[in-house]
């Protein structure tokens, strides 16, 4: 028999995405097939605790991360053997012990310390494969300030935006507030620059909703990104691949509030889907190439789902934002976008650790020493 795989799957987090990456994981892990994959689950609380167990997912799920049958476990940021280590405790002394072998970490991981980069460096270290874009990629993708540079400088069409620092906010509101009100007229939107799942997001009509807006932006994050509101329709669409990436059809969101807020998507989920989106087969495809563009601009992997506005008034198309762990949830546009492909939810699991493994052997043919010529 072909030995299986062993995938240890991370959720939880220190993020405002918390409860999301729960919802995440719970879909990812009923997709992965137990007669291919060991799973090993490693749940994170919001301290930063590393937490493996059978039902760590229900511990986090419910708070109470104290059971005695959950092990405190760590990755060490050095090559050894893609172990996985338990942290004992034994006469007041940590010691390490060696819990389990891993061929692919699957990071379920939305926000930060798990799409920014910071998980991707340390896996990187580890030299452990894993699902997903690389450092690069992931903190381009998840810095809404940088990404927009990024597309920009890539000839791809976004909606006028400036970045404000939490400091600045701190220092001098008033100023802040006549900067962000030069990005265009109200609506303007504030975001914190580094967290999705519309966590921290604001619509604001009005002078004293930017102000509340900026203030409540960078509890979340040291850099605010203001953007001026668009009456558009919003259009998704989900990238997978390495080197040669491929795009799904195109679905568009129809919020069921003022716009695709945190509670229509995770709370009350009456947000409506229309896959595929109603579009000019032009429209569709100049939003799948311009998706395939950023993907690649960023140095993406594994997977993506790229946000774009569609101006009703004008037809323009603008590139909100690229999402390197987008959500999974069983109402999640990204494999909803990839079922309605042709692409089942199991066989997108499938295919996401396929090209984790592809990636790593990539990496291995990279020379780490010099080697003189002469």
């Amino acid at each position: 028999m072909e030995k299986k795989l062993h995938i240890a799957v991370l959720f939880g987090g220190r993020s405002g995405e918390h409860e999301v990456s729960l919802m995440s994981a719970r879909s990812v892990l009923s997709a992965l097939n137990p007669e291919k994959y060991e799973i090993t689950q490693i749940g994170i609380t919001k301290d930063g605790v590393w937490l493996a167990g059978e039902n760590v997912l229900e511990a986090l799920s419910k708070g109470q991360t104290d059971d005695e049958n959950l092990k405190q476990v760590v990755i060490l940021p050095n090559q050894y053997h893609n172990r996985i280590w338990e942290i004992q405790i034994r006469d007041s002394a940590w010691m390490l012990e060696p819990l389990v072998n891993v061929d692919v970490v699957f990071p379920v991981l939305h926000g930060t310390f798990g799409e920014d980069g910071t998980l991707q460096g340390l896996l990187e270290m580890a030299d452990l494969a894993y699902v997903g874009a690389g450092v690069t990629g992931s903190s381009v993708g998840m810095d809404k300030g940088i990404f927009k540079d990024v597309m920009r400088a890539n000839g791809i069409p976004t909606v006028e935006s400036v970045i404000i620092l939490r400091s600045e906010v701190e220092k001098n509101l008033e100023a802040v507030i006549h900067q962000a009100e030069a990005v265009g007229s109200y609506p303007l939107f504030v975001k914190p620059a580094n967290l999705g799942s519309s966590v921290g997001i604001t619509k604001c009509n009005s002078r004293t909703d930017l102000g509340e807006g900026l203030m409540e932006a960078a509890a979340y994050d040291r850099r605010v990104l203001v953007e001026r509101g668009v009456t558009a329709r919003e259009i998704e669409v989900s990238v997978l691949g390495n080197d040669a990436p491929q795009a799904s059809v195109t679905g568009e969101v129809l919020p069921s509030r003022e716009f695709y807020s945190y509670e229509s998507k995770y709370v009350d989920g009456t947000s409506g889907l229309l896959i595929p989106a109603p579009l000019p087969a032009e429209t569709a495809r100049e939003i799948c190439q311009m998706a395939v563009t950023a993907y690649k601009a960023i140095d993406c992997a594994g997977m993506a789902r790229v946000d774009f506005f569609v101006e009703k008034a004008t037809g323009n198309i603008y590139l909100n934002e690229l999402n390197t762990i987008p959500g999974f949830t069983s109402i999640s546009m990204y494999p909803k976008l990839w079922e309605v492909s042709g692409l089942p939810y199991p066989k997108l699991v499938d295919r996401l650790v396929e090209l984790a493994l592809e990636r790593k052997a990539d990496r291995d043919h990279t020379e780490r020493r010099f080697r003189r010529t002469s």
